[in-house]
C-alpha cells in the first residue's frame, strides 16, 4: 500500500517538474531572442549590417516574430542581399498582413529588382487578410457557436429564441468563409523565394542535369514536387528543379 502511495505522489511531480521546465526553456528562449534583438538594433544603428542580420536571424529562430523579421529584412536589404531580404519581409507578413512598413518596401524591393509579386488564387488573397495562426481560432470557435445555439436550448429543454438561430446562422456564415482562408494558408505555405543569385533552373533533380534558365535572386516560386535535395517549382514563366538549399520558404524560419 505504502509503494502505491509512492508512485501517486512521484507522478505529480514529475509532471510538475516537465512543466517548470518548459516554461523555464520558453522564457530563457524569450530571453535570449530580446538580447539578440536589442543587439541587431544596436549594430543596425552603427551601421554594422551584416552583423544586424545575424544577430536578428538568431532572434528570429529563436522567437519568430514580425517586428523582428522586417528588421531582419531591413538589414539583408542593405548588405545587398535580394533574396533574403525579400523572404524575411515575406515571413513578417506571413505572420502580421497588417504592418504597412513591410508591404511598402516589399513593393520597393520588387520593383527596384524588376520582379513581380506571386500570384494568388482567390482564396491564397483571402487568407492574407488576417494572420495564418487567427483562420484556424476562427473556424473552431464559429463552428462550436453554431453547434452551441443549434444543441444547447433542446438539451436543456429550452425554446430556441430567434437569437439563437440568429447566432447559429452566423457562426456557420463565418466558418464557411473560414473554410477557403484555410485552404489557401496551406497552398500559399507552398510559396518561396529564391536566395542565391543566378539560381541554374535544371531539367533533372541532378547535379548534372541541363540547364533550362538561371533565375534571379528574390524571385517567387511555387514547390510542385520534392525529390532528395531538389525541388520541382515553378515561377511566373517557368518550371524546374532548384536545390533545396537555395529556396526558403514563406511560411517557416
Amino acid at each position: 500500500m505504502k509503494r502505491c502511495l509512492a508512485k501517486q505522489w512521484k507522478r505529480p511531480a514529475v509532471a510538475r517538474f516537465f512543466l517548470w521546465l518548459v516554461a523555464g526553456l520558453m522564457i530563457g528562449a524569450s530571453v535570449r531572442a530580446d538580447n539578440e534583438f536589442q543587439q541587431g538594433v544596436d549594430r543596425y544603428a552603427a551601421g554594422g549590417y551584416e552583423q544586424a542580420a545575424a544577430f536578428f536571424r538568431e532572434a528570429a529562430t529563436a522567437a519568430p516574430a514580425a517586428g523582428t523579421l522586417h528588421n531582419l529584412g531591413n538589414a539583408e536589404w542593405q548588405c545587398g542581399h535580394t533574396g533574403p531580404a525579400i523572404l524575411a519581409w515575406e515571413r513578417a507578413q506571413w505572420l502580421d498582413p497588417f504592418n504597412r512598413n513591410t508591404r511598402v518596401n516589399l513593393r520597393f524591393a520588387r520593383k527596384a529588382a524588376q520582379l513581380d509579386a506571386p500570384e494568388l488564387s482567390w482564396y491564397e488573397i483571402c487568407s492574407t487578410w488576417l494572420p495564418v495562426n487567427w483562420w484556424p481560432w476562427i473556424a473552431c470557435l464559429s463552428f462550436w457557436l453554431a453547434m452551441a445555439m443549434l444543441l444547447l436550448p433542446g438539451i436543456f429543454r429550452r425554446r430556441r429564441a430567434d437569437w439563437h438561430q440568429g447566432l447559429a446562422a452566423g457562426g456557420l456564415a463565418v466558418f464557411l468563409l473560414a473554410i477557403p482562408a484555410l485552404a489557401g494558408t496551406h497552398t500559399r505555405s507552398r510559396l518561396g523565394i529564391l536566395l542565391s543569385k543566378d539560381v541554374p533552373l535544371r531539367l533533372t533533380p541532378t547535379s548534372d542535369a541541363q540547364v533550362l534558365a538561371r533565375l534571379p535572386d528574390g524571385e517567387a516560386a511555387r514547390i510542385e514536387r520534392e525529390r532528395g535535395g531538389y525541388l520541382y517549382v515553378r515561377t511566373g514563366n517557368a518550371a524546374g528543379w532548384i536545390e533545396r538549399a537555395q529556396f526558403g520558404s514563406i511560411s517557416s524560419n
